[in-house]
């Protein structure tokens, strides 16, 4: 069977060398990537129980930090998942590694907490009698230039988001199966990534980012319903309303999205990265930013020079 053609994804880095030997955060050890080591018994690695942040390292502080950290302790706190340290913890355990590795700018993390070791395979929590298990990997990491030049194609895909009463897509689980399919199901479509309708038809979110619209001077997202309120999302939103720039969360077509001046994602490590087609049909008159999103851009970028500097 031929495999599809890779294109672009919103998480393309520039090539570092210097990923090749980066030191890794496991339970209080910072270890060489290839001796970082979970137990095959680990509740994260068998049944995806457990829950992870995404975050970016510029001028040695993490931006947004007290808002993926509201993230992570609420929906940890929901699942009954004891994360074993506070908020300094993370951070000292985050700082640690960040200086392992020599890292101080354009540095990505994943912060991954689970359950812990279990002592049986099955799924139940009180056999996961060791833990919680965290792990850090920060990587040198630059988004890649072509990202803003050639823009994201999306397709819309079969694999709609979840009904919260069976798993809230609210929370940043390691169990992303839906997303996996997701994506897989645009990479055959010959897409980037894919776009991801809500259980009622309105278009919700991609398998990776938020997605947002611009029509007649208007920003348009989801109702936030349905998917990952991604924090980059919430700050464009507050970022609009600042700037006197009309921002609407609500459900919307696909026919709205097609016929949308601009389009663009939002996401922890391509901020905001533009949309040049779905489904085959070009978005605005470009495939790179359009002036609102080039506006955006600039915006969140003085927004993450305030809160590193």
């Amino acid at each position: 069977m031929a495999q599809p053609e890779h294109g672009i994804t919103t998480h393309d880095a520039e090539e570092d060398a210097r990923n090749r030997d980066i030191k890794i955060y496991v339970n209080g050890d910072i270890v060489h990537r290839d001796e970082a080591r979970v137990s095959v018994y680990d509740s994260g690695f068998m049944l995806g129980d457990g829950m992870w942040e995404g975050m970016r390292l510029y001028n040695g502080k993490w931006a947004f930090f007290d808002d993926h950290m509201d993230r992570l302790f609420g929906s940890c706190k929901a699942i009954d998942l004891d994360v074993g340290m506070d908020r300094d913890g993370i951070l000292d355990a985050l700082t640690g590694t960040a200086e392992a590795n020599a890292m101080t700018t354009d540095a990505h993390c994943r912060l991954m907490v689970t359950r812990g070791v279990k002592v049986k395979p099955f799924q139940h929590p009180s056999l996961s009698r060791t833990g919680p298990t965290v792990v850090i990997i920060i990587e040198h990491s630059k988004p890649a230039e072509n990202l803003q030049s050639k823009g994201i194609r999306l397709a819309t895909v079969p694999q709609v988001r979840g009904l919260p009463m069976s798993q809230d897509a609210k929370y940043n689980s390691h169990s992303k199966l839906n997303c996996v399919i997701a994506c897989l199901q645009a990479e055959q479509a010959g897409a980037d990534e894919g776009l991801m309708l809500d259980p009622h038809g309105f278009v919700n979110t991609t398998n990776a980012c938020n997605f947002f619209i611009v029509r007649k001077g208007e920003v348009w997202t989801s109702s936030g319903d349905y998917c990952m309120n991604g924090v980059t999302r919430q700050k464009i939103i507050d970022l609009c309303r600042a700037n006197n720039i009309a921002v609407f969360e609500k459900n919307y077509s696909l026919v709205e999205a097609y016929s949308a001046d601009e389009a663009f994602l939002t996401g922890t490590f391509g901020a905001q990265t533009p949309v040049a087609e779905i489904d085959g049909k070009t978005i605005g008159q470009h495939a790179s930013a359009g002036p609102m999103t080039q506006r955006l851009q600039a915006l969140y970028k003085e927004l993450v020079a305030k809160d590193t500097a």
